[in-house]
């Protein structure tokens, strides 16, 4: 596709994203998405992160393999989460499954920092590699165990993951600073899975919110110390 197609295709998606919003309005309580979340969405190339065989499918509304049994989101998923974090530019952000760092560069747009924990080494790797070609330096990636979090640079505002646990790991409210937000996809694979937000009160307790049914490739456990980033 050449920048012309390409730049009509990412105009499509956008009102793809924002008729979804108002279509799933009911279980979300988003019909209008925030306009940093839409621009951030405009701004990310999405065919950069995919393979070359997929840049024609980049910007349709679905998600695409990207290897090793991992995906990268639908768009209008990875637009309402990031809007359910409700982000602003001073806050430091964990995301749990880096895949191949579209998710990451969508709030590296909005955040101050991003801090990323992948499990898969080779798409770790990559994801680095693109996310610096892309000049997004204030992404940072860790290959390791994602049900731990990154102790080390908590506490954070937000903390999203993009696989699904049965359950929602303790680390992760943990590394939760007061009053912030979690969100997350619950559930084991091929049975119903809901996307959550929660946020977590001054004395520690996570009140969460059901939003969607979805369907996530389910998160794995790796080592804890295999690479601090």
């Amino acid at each position: 596709m050449d920048e012309q197609e390409l730049s009509l295709a990412r105009e499509r998606l956008l009102e793809e994203i924002a008729a979804e919003a108002r279509h799933t309005a009911d279980w979300t309580g988003r019909a209008v998405l925030s306009p940093r979340v839409m621009a951030a969405m405009a701004k990310v190339p999405r065919h950069e992160f995919v393979s070359a065989p997929d840049h024609a499918l980049a910007y349709v509304n679905r998600p695409l393999s990207i290897g090793h049994g991992q995906t990268i989101s639908q768009p209008y998923i990875v637009a309402i989460m990031t809007d359910l974090l409700d982000i602003n530019e001073s806050d430091r952000v964990l995301e749990i499954g880096c895949g191949s760092g579209y998710q990451a560069a969508v709030l590296a747009e909005i955040a101050k920092d991003v801090y990323s924990v992948e499990v898969v080494p080779t798409l770790a790797e990559e994801a680095r590699l693109r996310l610096a070609r892309l000049n997004y330096a204030n992404v940072h990636i860790r290959i390791g165990d994602g049900y731990a979090g990154w102790p080390d640079q908590a506490p954070f505002d937000a903390v999203i993951v993009t696989s699904a646990p049965p359950s929602i790991p303790d680390a992760l409210v943990d590394q939760l600073k007061a009053g912030g937000r979690l969100v997350i996809p619950v559930g084991r694979a091929g049975e119903t899975q809901t996307l959550y937000r929660c946020e977590r009160t001054a004395d520690g307790r996570l009140v969460r919110s059901s939003k969607l049914p979805v369907a996530f490739v389910p998160m794995v456990p790796g080592d804890t110390e295999v690479d601090k980033g």
